[in-house]
């Protein structure tokens, strides 16, 4: 590391200017040093205009505050928790995207990248580092920005995959020191392991998995101690995979590409994933255009995806990015699994969710609520999980969807959705048979 100048970030950030346009690392790798550096440029009125774009991103998100209105934008490729507020409340925007193609948004020239401001490890004895737990979008704004700033961290795992750049492509160099955002995830409660239950069902031996994040993956996994074979080609995981792969159940041996190796793009989850995936050659941490590639991810056998979603009506149309009107996530990689995993042979595409909401409203709708929008098509649909049990809504009717999906919604609100579905149906008498036949 003798031949690397190191700066302080408050000298690295004085290379943006107003106007420009920033990438951050992100999920654990957002860079805080840099951001908060940058912020008080910001709140010293030195900057205008300048706009921000990153992934999920853990930690604070200040510049998305009110402060900065007219200094700082966001535009962010997807919303999470740090900035949700923020833009719901339009301080802050949002770019709908698959997550595929968030890298495209550079490579293509569509989104101008002035600075990238990154978070690497240590370099190796041949001057290359790693972009550890984030590959996602940040290797195409390395590549495209005027100017790369990266932070050496120890605490950076080394990860292997596309996550390895030469030191050369870096142009100013921080040391930081501080330990990775991490995510702890709650332990599955009753509802959470009834569709971990429904779904591992679904999991056949030697099937490769893609999950999303939080409770519900978590509990698909706590399920599948007895399976075999099973591979990942996933655009992020946490804890929950750590024991299959202990345990040997997890070992990619039946995957056609990526043999024997765990492919992500992006981790979020407690140190002990940042501690697995360092040096460790079973784990390649790819391009987001590769993991996410729905004719890549089609070509494993078996390739099963869960995601989760906020709604469905009842004709099978997935809300997953919004409340209403107000944006609550994105569209991430849900469309790019879905349609991969339907492609592969013997693959299977699952939405899997709660339902009925914390406040007991049903999950399941006649109509999804004025504003919400459709992220995963009707035409897209193949398996619905809820506690209630899992049902394939691919090639079937309308009426026989609906059907289908009240006999997996919450007891208390079966009869107000056969209602709104016979007044939507009724004068077809082949609906009220099937109710009739049902009851």
């Amino acid at each position: 590391m003798s031949n690397i100048k190191f700066i302080t970030a408050e000298e690295a950030v004085k290379v943006i200017k107003s106007g420009d346009h920033i990438h951050l690392s992100s999920v654990a790798s957002a860079p805080q040093c840099l951001i908060k550096a940058m912020c008080e440029r910001g709140r010293a009125g030195e900057l205008k205009d300048v706009r921000i774009h990153h992934l999920h991103t853990e930690g604070p998100a200040p510049y998305s505050e009110a402060e900065f209105e007219g200094v700082f934008q966001l535009d962010s490729f997807f919303v999470g928790g740090n900035v949700r507020k923020t833009t719901q409340a339009g301080y802050a925007d949002y770019i709908p995207i698959f997550l595929s193609e968030t890298q495209k948004l550079y490579r293509s020239g569509v989104l101008p990248c002035d600075v990238a401001m990154i978070q690497v490890s240590e370099p190796d004895a041949h001057g290359y580092v790693s972009l550890g737990t984030s590959v996602d979008a940040t290797l195409a704004a390395v590549e495209k920005a005027k100017t790369v700033i990266a932070v050496v961290n120890k605490y950076v795992p080394r990860a292997f995959g596309d996550a390895m750049i030469p030191s050369s492509m870096i142009d100013l160099f921080v040391k930081d020191d501080q330990p990775l955002e991490e995510a702890h995830f709650t332990a599955p409660n009753e509802i959470e392991t009834a569709i971990g239950k429904n779904c591992a069902e679904l999991i056949e031996d030697g099937a490769c998995l893609q999950m999303g994040i939080g409770a519900i993956p978590n509990a698909v996994l706590a399920q599948l101690g007895g399976h075999k074979h099973l591979g990942i080609h996933t655009e992020m995981f946490a804890d929950g995979v750590l024991p299959l792969v202990e345990s040997g159940v997890i070992d990619g041996q039946n995957k056609a590409v990526d043999k024997g190796k765990m492919v992500s793009t992006f981790l979020m989850g407690s140190q002990k994933v940042y501690d697995f995936i360092d040096n460790n050659p079973m784990v390649l941490m790819m391009d987001v255009g590769y993991t996410n590639d729905p004719f890549i991810i089609a070509q494993q056998p078996k390739m099963t995806a869960i995601n989760s979603a906020l709604q469905i009506d009842l004709t099978g149309q997935i809300c997953a990015d919004s409340l209403g009107t107000k944006f609550y996530s994105g569209v991430g990689g849900q469309i790019d699994f879905i349609y991969g995993a339907s492609r592969a042979e013997g693959g299977k595409a699952i939405i899997a969710m709660p339902s009925v909401t914390n406040k007991g409203i049903s999950k399941i709708a006649n109509t999804l609520t004025p504003g919400a929008g459709v992220v995963t098509t009707r035409n897209h649909i193949h398996w619905f999980v809820t506690e209630y049990g899992a049902v394939n809504l691919y090639g079937r009717s309308m009426q026989e969807r609906a059907r289908l999906l009240i006999s997996v919604a919450h007891p208390d609100h079966r009869e107000e959705l056969e209602r709104a579905a016979f007044e939507r149906y009724g004068s077809h008498h082949h609906y009220i048979k099937g109710c009739m036949d049902k009851k």
